[in-house]
């Protein structure tokens, strides 16, 4: 893995509109700090700029978690396992917007849920008694498989579309695994960008940015069907439009 400097983008058309730490990672000649100064005793917020240690793999099955989601009204902790150590916390808000992020797995008062940060993959347990947690469902679900280099977006179980997309190409491959819609962000002319809980696994950073994968548009529909990304899916206009809808703390399942 390539350290130590800004590296290639997880390119986007375009500049962004919105004010965000984010658009540092995705879009071409943006800058941005993922570092903040915190207590030494302080454990770190888990986001899409920082990298937790003691964080346990998604070991689960590539599939639906039955759409359930939560959201914490307050900064609540994230363990290791349930009753465990805590390694993390888990912020209200990411990108400017809620935090919303699945259960993939329940324990008593313990939800397993997947995080946002560095190491892919990575999960935690969040206390079910949390102070004013709320629990959400949603019946959306993404799919994106990189060796057909399409992209099915599923409601209620039932196809909405499938579209041909562009993805990584081979020194920057979209990274496989259970991921989700970490966000909704816009750029100029109103485009809609999908941050995921998922980084680029060749490339550290781009302008001061952590390397966070996102579907996103393309203005060139010729690189539909084609692994020519950094890292990012590019998906045409008539996917966005469908994107559009699906509630944050979505699963979006890469395989291939």
């Amino acid at each position: 893995m390539r350290k130590g400097k800004a590296l290639l983008s997880l390119a986007l058309p375009a500049a962004l509109s919105m004010a965000s730490p984010l658009m540092a990672a995705c879009s071409q000649g943006a800058s941005g700090h993922a570092a903040v100064s915190r207590p030494a005793d302080r454990l770190s917020d888990s986001t899409t700029f920082t990298t937790v240690k003691g964080a346990p793999a998604d070991q689960g099955p590539a599939g639906d978690n039955g759409g359930l989601v939560v959201h914490p009204a307050a900064p609540v902790p994230v363990l290791d396992r349930p009753g465990g150590k805590a390694f993390a916390t888990l912020p209200t808000s990411q990108l400017g917007g809620a935090t919303w992020v699945p259960v993939v797995a329940e324990s008593g008062d313990w939800a397993h849920v997947l995080l946002p940060s560095r190491p892919n993959a990575a999960s935690g347990w969040i206390s079910t008694k949390s102070k004013g947690l709320q629990r959400a469902h949603t019946s959306y679900l993404v799919k994106v498989d990189v060796g057909r280099r399409m992209l099915t977006l599923l409601h209620a179980g039932r196809p909405v579309g499938h579209w041909k997309v562009a993805v990584g190409g081979p020194k920057t491959p979209t990274p496989a695994g259970r991921t989700f819609v970490l966000a909704m962000l816009k750029q100029d002319g109103g485009r809609l960008v999908l941050p995921l809980g998922t980084h680029s696994a060749t490339l550290d950073s781009f302008g001061g940015g952590p390397g966070t994968v996102a579907l996103h548009g393309w203005p060139d529909r010729s690189v539909f069907g084609k692994a020519v990304t950094h890292g990012c899916v590019r998906v045409p206009e008539g996917a966005l439009k469908q994107l559009a809808r699906v509630p944050l703390g979505s699963l979006v399942l890469i395989t291939g």
